[in-house]
């Protein structure tokens, strides 16, 4: 059988859709641009090519296309990558969408072969298998660049080991901490976020191709070995489930919304210790802008503005989970509505982790002002605290104590540490001369000394646990 066909036979590239013999009237102008998806979903295409070949490659293996027909369609789709990565693919709004673009330029390529190779298979399965492909390479790439970004900051925090940060909670001084410990916090939670993804690329990637348009097909086809083909874990099991399932991109926007708040809460961390009132670090200039009518403001655009993008990634969160929660079985055309916030929540997720491994790296850390900052807030209260239980004490009672004591340093305007020895003995006759040890940030820095803890030996073996890890 011929492998061309002429153009008058063309059905795809003359009357547009694959479904038109079924219609007495063209499309509407309006609906065609309203339904189109093609150039938003054209991003698929490798996806789509490689679906193709795989589903291709099954047919002519269980005997439903011969060997020719075969290579048509591989040297077909050859061409076709070759002129989507040249930028010569004319992709075409009356073609609808990347599936009907890619077959009709194949069937101009080749023939009857390209009609042929819809067999078994519907633009439903198509999708679900396109979308589960290009997902699992940005999974991949997006876990490289989680990677990257924790590999940023350990290096920061390997080299602010020894650096006194005031740690706080409800934003009062509480005890001093690590400034390496206080970044390794976001390293744990930058690890969980790729074990989430890890645990989600498991359920993406599963092949829906088989099960057609909602109930599975009478055509023999050897569904595990296009999984095989595609390197799949396994195929979906049930074919109203196949087509309609968009789980896999609700998790996986889930996933990356936890990223984002992550982002976030380290970006605003960020612009808090850039500014004049605490003034503990500084970004590199590449990473800041000015004011066009201040000359001396330097701000902190990109975390402030990755701040902004969580709210826009959550927004796609609510917006799938939105999209299919009033939706029967099986596929409906809602689903195209799918790709939009999915690709967005992709390319911002991508961007922010490039941009936030980079200013990591040129984070410029002030050591005098988060010492002195440490100092403001009594921080070793807790310390001494400890001290008199190990004299004896109960700890309720040390609470009390102590609290006593913090008032009085309150009152003379001086540090705990700063207080006389005769003073401190006041409070209790226990106090002896190595009170002053103890009450020091960098005694008490080094005093937690246990696993998990802020002592900066503690610290650098976090951070060699951490590059054992990501190595």
């Amino acid at each position: 059988m011929s492998s061309s066909s002429k153009p008058a036979d063309n059905q795809l590239a003359n009357k547009a859709q694959a479904w038109s013999a079924l219609f007495s009237e063209p499309m509407s102008e309006l609906v065609k641009r309203y339904t189109s998806s093609v150039f938003f979903d054209k991003r698929l295409w490798a996806a789509d090519i490689q679906g193709s070949l795989a589903h291709a490659e099954m047919l002519t293996a269980q005997g439903i296309l011969n060997s020719e027909d075969h290579a048509a369609i591989q040297r077909g789709m050859a061409q076709i990558k070759g002129e989507i990565e040249a930028g010569a693919f004319e992709w075409k709004l009356d073609l609808e969408d990347v599936h009907l673009n890619i077959e009709a330029r194949l069937t101009e390529l080749v023939g009857i072969p390209a009609k042929r190779l819809h067999t078994g298979r519907s633009r439903n399965d198509q999708v679900a298998t396109d979308v589960r492909l290009w997902l699992r390479s940005e999974i991949d790439e997006i876990s490289a660049l989680l990677s990257a970004l924790q590999l940023a900051l350990v290096e920061v925090a390997e080299k602010n080991a020894e650096v006194i940060l005031p740690g706080f909670t409800h934003l009062q001084v509480a005890q001093p901490v690590s400034f390496g410990h206080h970044l390794l916090a976001y390293v744990e939670m930058f690890a969980r976020d790729a074990e989430r993804l890890a645990d989600a690329r498991r359920r993406v990637n599963r092949l829906p191709l088989g099960a057609a348009a909602l109930a599975g097909t009478s055509y023999p086809l050897d569904r595990e070995r296009v999984a095989r083909t595609l390197g799949m874990e396994g195929v979906c099991q049930n074919s109203l489930d196949a087509v309609s399932d968009r789980d896999f991109a609700i998790e996986f926007t889930a996933a990356a919304s936890l990223v984002m708040v992550h982002i976030s809460r380290l970006s605003e961390e960020l612009i808090l210790w850039m500014s004049q009132s605490f003034g503990f670090i500084d970004l590199a200039d590449r990473f800041c802008t000015g004011s066009s009518i201040m000359p001396q403001k330097k701000n902190p655009d990109v975390p402030e503005l990755a701040r902004g993008k969580t709210g826009r990634v959550v927004g796609h969160l609510m917006g799938l989970i939105t999209l299919m929660k009033g939706q029967p079985l099986a596929y409906n055309k809602d689903n195209q509505e799918d790709k939009e916030p999915l690709f967005d929540t992709v390319d911002t997720l991508k961007d922010t982790l490039r941009i936030f491994a980079e200013m990591s790296g040129g984070i410029t850390v002030k050591p005098e002002a988060m010492e002195r900052a440490a100092l403001k807030g009594y921080a070793t209260a807790t310390d001494l605290a400890d001290y008199l239980v190990k004299k004896g004490l109960a700890f309720r009672d040390a609470h009390e104590i102590v609290a006593h004591a913090v008032k009085t340093a309150i009152g003379t305007g001086v540090d705990l540490s700063q207080l006389p020895l005769a003073e401190l003995q006041k409070f209790d006759s226990r106090i002896g001369e190595d009170v002053f040890e103890v009450l020091s940030l960098r005694g008490s820095l080094n005093a937690r000394n246990i696993l998990g803890g802020t002592a900066p030996a503690q610290v650098r073996a976090q951070v060699a646990r951490h590059r054992a890890r990501l190595a």
